[in-house]
């Protein structure tokens, strides 16, 4: 009699998930292109700083407000279904674009409608695509899956928006129709996606079930410490929104090193991810977690400090290596110990939390380095990242002696 095989642990062997991977790909290569395209023509058209400010809160907005909605559906419905038909309306929000600059119309108000459609769209995307992962691979391919699908939006994070600036170059058509395109490819790939087994509670609408998601997290110590750490230490380590302002006031360096700078982490990233592939983490999950995210918090302070372009590009890529480690493990985590029935709503309010420590982030790094200036204010979130690993690893002692990734071998 033969002996039963182990399920392959490399997510791309499975076909779902090839689709899959290739949808994630596709739309956010396409958001890219479209987030650099608004941003031009809206500051093109107005020349209004402050209005570029208002793309990202009408974008985000929708997650927040529609928490308990979106999540709900990501457990009671189809989630290729939900995917399907989000995608269908950022097509739309896509060719809303075209239209509006086809048009050469000098108000931005529609830019702005088009943009909460868009974000609405995104909100109910996020808790659907994050739930519908472990649907399409088993447990022990689970985490090289998270990887994986990382480095897709990272190539996006790296490449889109210089391909945005290039096809916007070229014309503000090009580059919508170009989103538009590639939108419709995805809504294409994520159709091919077999139909998965999803698990679906049976009980009624009511005021539990929409807080589900909230009350397993604050049972869960495992879970809450793992969302709540990357929340916290993303809120203090930010410094993005800051790289403009090192790049031409403490590097004395041009567009060109800023593109680097702003490359640097996605590329670190990429790299991790690859070696996670190859070397996956198999024990002391909990201590590597709070060991990089303390390094997360180390490189960004070497950053801070840095006054060559040669330093801060290679502490940057450290920082998103860091990064991606830890994304790799609180993922994981998270979806593995999460009941099926309850994933979407969790993951809803994984989606907010994540959404709310980078846009809080940028402006708390804004803020602080408004008053005391950009070095000091990138140095003390960098240190404020490592604090938030201390405490979080004392306050949770259970996320930190948690040593495989998979509940059931806990």
């Amino acid at each position: 009699m033969q002996a039963p095989t182990e399920p392959a642990r490399i997510a791309l062997t499975y076909r779902g998930f090839r689709f899959f991977w290739l949808t994630t790909l596709l739309v956010s290569f396409a958001v890219q292109i479209m987030s650099v395209s608004v941003a031009w023509q809206i500051y093109d058209v107005t020349g209004n700083v402050f209005l570029l400010g208002l793309v990202g809160l009408s974008l985000f907005l929708p997650s927040l407000l529609l928490i308990l909605i979106t999540g709900l559906a990501a457990d009671r419905f189809n989630r290729r279904g939900i995917m399907a038909v989000c995608l269908t309306v950022e097509l739309l929000c896509a060719l809303g674009f075209l239209v509006f600059v086809n048009a050469q119309a000098h108000e931005v108000w529609p830019i702005f409608a088009i943009l909460v459609v868009l974000g609405t769209a995104r909100a109910f995307w996020g808790p659907a695509a994050q739930s519908l992962a472990p649907n399409l691979v088993p447990p022990e391919a689970l985490s090289n899956a998270i990887t994986t699908n990382a480095t897709a939006w990272q190539m996006a994070a790296i490449l889109g928006p210089a391909a945005g600036g290039l096809l916007y170059g070229i014309a503000p058509t090009v580059a919508f129709g170009t989103s538009a395109t590639l939108l419709a490819c995805a809504v294409v790939t994520v159709l091919l996606i077999p139909k998965p087994h999803q698990a679906r509670g049976g009980q009624a609408t009511s005021l539990e079930t929409i807080f589900g998601g909230f009350r397993y997290i604050l049972s869960n110590k495992v879970v809450l410490g793992a969302i709540s750490l990357d929340m916290f230490a993303v809120l203090m380590g930010g410094a993005v929104a800051l790289l403009p302002v090192y790049a031409k006031d403490i590097l004395q360096a041009g567009p060109q090193e800023l593109g680097l700078l702003r490359a640097a982490p996605g590329v670190g990233a990429i790299a991790m991810a690859l070696f996670l592939t190859r070397f996956p983490i198999r024990d002391h999950a909990g201590k590597l977690l709070f060991l990089f995210v303390g390094l997360f918090g180390a490189f960004t302070a070497l950053f801070g400090f840095s006054t060559t372009v040669w330093v801060s590009v290679p502490a940057l890529a450290l920082v998103g290596a860091s990064d991606m480690v830890s994304v790799t493990i609180r993922e994981t985590i998270m979806q593995l110990w999460t009941p099926e029935e309850v994933r979407g709503r969790v993951n809803a309010v994984n989606s907010v939390f994540i959404g709310a420590s980078n846009e809080l982030g940028e402006f708390r790094a804004g803020t602080v380095a408004h008053f005391i200036g950009p070095v000091p204010a990138v140095v003390i979130g960098g240190f404020g990242a490592i604090a938030v690993a201390v405490i979080w690893s004392q306050i949770f002692p259970q996320l930190r002696e948690q040593r495989t990734l998979d509940k059931r071998m806990a």
